[in-house]
Formats: structure tokens, C-alpha cells, sequence
């Protein structure tokens, strides 16, 4: 494991507000993550961890702190610069999957690279070799109505591959499957964190997929702490 931290987060806050109320989301939360490390973000529905993952992927801004993810400070690049952030170097993974219903396996897995004008030889041969990475080489030309919800969720990591990020971002990927595809999504996770290299955030509140991470960070309303890794 490096000794430098790919994703640096330092003092975060964030606010939201309705009307006269108040909702502390985040309370200066920092922490580090190094490459090829799984981490664990535990907590309740509501807790924050949704909210730290959308200011380290860039996709929202604190109210005080920082971000830095690949030496890259995230909370004060300009839009364009968060768009390419968000398509080179951090990989998405969202419980409802995100898949374009009228899109193959394969053509989803496509879209980043299509986006990033990945040319079509190298994208087709990427394509294949990440849904083969992932198990699922024999169904390429399956829309997502044909999968299973397990698959579904397979295909979606593989296209958060594609462009070969250095983070992957996850938000209860396991949250729509039952238990034992859970954890078989979960330890997937963890593969290609050891072969791709890559660091993953991965937030959670099933207790049984905690022992599969490197380390567990908890957070509860709005606060983090390091919390014990228990082995099942």
C-alpha cells in the first residue's frame, strides 16, 4: 500500500438548511485513504454518509473543509475540471444500479469510454475484458431487464472501470440485493481493489459485509470516527 494518500479529507462541514431549521450533515469530518485500500463508511439511513460521498466524488460542495482526491483539491475546481474528475478518476457504483435500460451490457459498460472518445477497437476490446473481469462474459448483448438484480450491479461496476479510475465511490451497492448476492458484490469489491488497484469508498449499514473491508470508518449524525473492524 502507498505510503500517499489518494484521497485527503480535512475539516468537512455541510449545512442544509429549510427555512428557519438547520440539518448539520457533516461535522468536520477528515480523514485519509490510501491506493488499493477498501474502506468501509458505516452508519444509519441519514447519518451522512451519503452526503461525505457526494464531496469526495465531486458531485456537491461542503459549507468549510476540503477535499483532495489524486493530488487534485475537489472543492474548489471549477465545473469543467469537476467533469473530468468525475470521468477519469472516480468510478461511481449507486444502489439503483443507473444502467440505461435500452443499452446492452456491453454498450453500458461502453458509455464512459464513449464519452471520453476512447477509440472503438480499444473500447470494444476493454468492454469484454471487464465484463469478463466481473462474470459476466456470456451476457454481453443482455439489456438490464434480463439480469438479475445481482448481475445488474456487476455490469454497473464494470462500467464504473472503464475509464480506469483511481477511486471508486460506491453508495450502498448492496442495498437492493439479498444478503448472500450482497456479499458476493461485496467481495468482488474488494478483488478488484487488489487488482485494479484503485481505492474504494464504500458506504454501508449491513453488518455482515463490514469484516470484508480494510478498515471501517462510522459516522453518526454527521460525525466520523474510526470504528473496529470485526472479523465474522
Amino acid at each position: 500500500m502507498s505510503s500517499e494518500p489518494l484521497v485527503v479529507v480535512e475539516g468537512l462541514r455541510k449545512v442544509y438548511r429549510s427555512g428557519p431549521k438547520e440539518v448539520v450533515a457533516l461535522r468536520e469530518v477528515s480523514f485519509e485513504a490510501y491506493p488499493g485500500e477498501l474502506v468501509a463508511i458505516r452508519g444509519r439511513s441519514g447519518s451522512g454518509k451519503t452526503t461525505l460521498l457526494n464531496q469526495i466524488g465531486g458531485l456537491d460542495r461542503p459549507d468549510a473543509g476540503r477535499v483532495v482526491v489524486a493530488g487534485q483539491e475537489v472543492t474548489s475546481l471549477p465545473e469543467e475540471a469537476l467533469l473530468a474528475l468525475r470521468r477519469d478518476v472516480v468510478g461511481f457504483v449507486f444502489q439503483s444500479f443507473g444502467l440505461i435500460p435500452v443499452l446492452s451490457a456491453a454498450e453500458n459498460v461502453g458509455v464512459p469510454m464513449r464519452l471520453a472518445r476512447t477509440p472503438v477497437e480499444e473500447r470494444e476490446k476493454r468492454v469484454r475484458m471487464l465484463l469478463s473481469l466481473v462474470g459476466l462474459e456470456q451476457h454481453l448483448n443482455q439489456r438490464p431487464y434480463e439480469l438479475s438484480g445481482g448481475q445488474r450491479q456487476r455490469v454497473a461496476i464494470a462500467r464504473s472501470l472503464a475509464n480506469r479510475p483511481r477511486l471508486l465511490v460506491a453508495d450502498e451497492p448492496t442495498g437492493q440485493l439479498d444478503s448472500q448476492t450482497g456479499r458476493q458484490i461485496m467481495q468482488l469489491i474488494r478483488a478488484l481493489v487488489r487488482s485494479e488497484g484503485v481505492t474504494a469508498l464504500v458506504a454501508t449499514h449491513d453488518q455482515s459485509l463490514i469484516s470484508l473491508a480494510d478498515r471501517v470508518l462510522e459516522i453518526s449524525d454527521g460525525v466520523l470516527r474510526e470504528a473496529a473492524l470485526q472479523e465474522s
